[in-house]
């Protein structure tokens, strides 16, 4: 048995197959928790769960539409039910389609929010009542530097990220009653498969511009959240922790 900060804690990871879900998921099993990996590419997660299991931690995958109600309160029951509790779910689940304002269509600005947005909501109530019955938990959800700034061409994108840091807020506000903590970490520039798809010459713009002078890695945006779902940060909550190298500054 694995014994670390997370010891004896049920993790809820979604988008946990790639990039910074599956960096999060990965050091979380590490830190003893047991973690489900949800991710609309149920094989990809499979196969991380296995890796994971493969090293001695408790690991399970699901396939998750996080912006489908029905999946969402499957994965919520199933997660209680395989692991008689769920005290953590990280709200990683992100997608992108960038346009300007003169060229992005409705059908992207609402596929944007669906999953950045309305995912995060769907998922938080879903857990809501296993925490509430257990009480506690700890929610984390995934902002992004862009939220307080802005950036080009991503209109959608942008108000999603925002989005989330006022719910985080409010729902700090509304559950630390039952002992649930509220937080959300704002990545900056990390190298994944969503930042792969930018022009270099973007991305050097970004390097010059951030004190640190490069990218980060998706293991230290896992760190980040492993301290807030650590009990280490037991009296923080309705927090947002930048992780972007002073990019924002």
């Amino acid at each position: 048995m694995i014994v670390g900060r997370l010891n004896g804690k049920v993790a809820i990871v979604t988008g946990g197959a790639r990039g910074i879900g599956r960096a999060t998921a990965t050091l979380f099993a590490r830190e003893g928790a047991a973690v489900v990996v949800a991710d609309r590419d149920g094989e990809v997660a499979g196969a991380l769960a296995d890796a994971l299991q493969a090293e001695g931690a408790r690991a399970w995958a699901l396939s998750v539409d996080v912006t489908r109600p029905e999946q969402v309160e499957q994965m919520a029951r199933e997660t209680a039910e395989h692991f008689g509790r769920i005290d953590i779910l990280v709200n990683n689940a992100g997608v992108t389609q960038d346009a300007t304002l003169r060229k992005m269509t409705l059908e992207q600005f609402r596929a944007v929010l669906e999953v950045n947005l309305t995912g995060v909501f769907l998922c938080t109530k879903a857990v809501l009542p296993y925490m509430e019955a257990q009480g506690g938990g700890c929610i984390l959800n995934a902002s992004s530097v862009v939220a307080h700034a802005g950036n080009f061409g991503q209109t959608n994108y942008v108000a999603a990220k925002a989005g989330v840091i006022g719910m985080t807020k409010t729902w700090a506000r509304e559950l630390g009653r039952y002992g649930i903590r509220v937080n959300a970490v704002a990545p900056g520039f990390i190298e994944t498969d969503m930042t792969r798809d930018v022009p270099e010459k973007v991305l050097d713009m970004v390097r010059a511009r951030t004190p640190l002078g490069r990218m980060g890695r998706p293991e230290e945006v896992a760190r980040a959240y492993l301290f807030l779902a650590s009990d280490e940060a037991s009296f923080i909550t309705g927090a947002v922790l930048n992780v972007d190298g002073g990019l924002t500054l």
